[in-house]
């Protein structure tokens, strides 16, 4: 993903406004690799600006998707998740149990589809997505301890 002053460039060259509360949000995804939601977002942008509304922020992260500076995920975990890294071909490993979504870099060579099993489409892209339990959760889980949704 591009810097701040990058993707506030690319928005003015785009005909997007750049205000304050984009600006926040261009800062809190910088760097972010946890594949925030909306609602992540919005709450770690409302510690910065008080006034900025969880509107700005799905308008400002669909305009970034659309600009190809994230990419809008839905991986199984009840939201649509937002990656910013947007350079690098990988996969994503999921939690099955806190739904933490990381990136994972990994060559599938030889993944061919069967003759006719695109049903007609024009093949673009393949993602992978693998689930499992993360290191927090396997702990969690460790027998003797309490299951942590039941904890909940």
């Amino acid at each position: 993903m591009h810097t701040p002053d990058e993707l506030s460039e690319r928005f003015r060259a785009s005909g997007r406004k750049v205000t304050a509360q984009r600006q926040c949000i261009f800062r809190i995804l910088q760097g972010d690799e946890t594949h925030p939601s909306a609602d992540a977002v919005y709450a770690a942008a409302v510690l910065e600006m008080e006034t900025i509304s969880l509107k700005t922020v799905y308008q400002t992260l669909n305009d970034l998707a659309d600009l190809g500076e994230i990419t809008a995920l839905d991986v199984g975990t009840g939201m649509t998740r937002f990656d910013p890294n947007v350079d690098d071909l990988h996969h994503h490993l999921v939690c099955k149990s806190c739904g933490s979504v990381r990136d994972v870099v990994g060559t599938l060579l030889d993944l061919t589809l069967p003759e006719g099993a695109d049903q007609g489409f024009e093949l673009a892209s393949a993602e992978v997505i693998f689930r499992g339990l993360c290191p927090t959760c396997q702990v969690a889980s460790e027998p003797g301890d309490h299951d942590l949704a039941s904890a909940l």
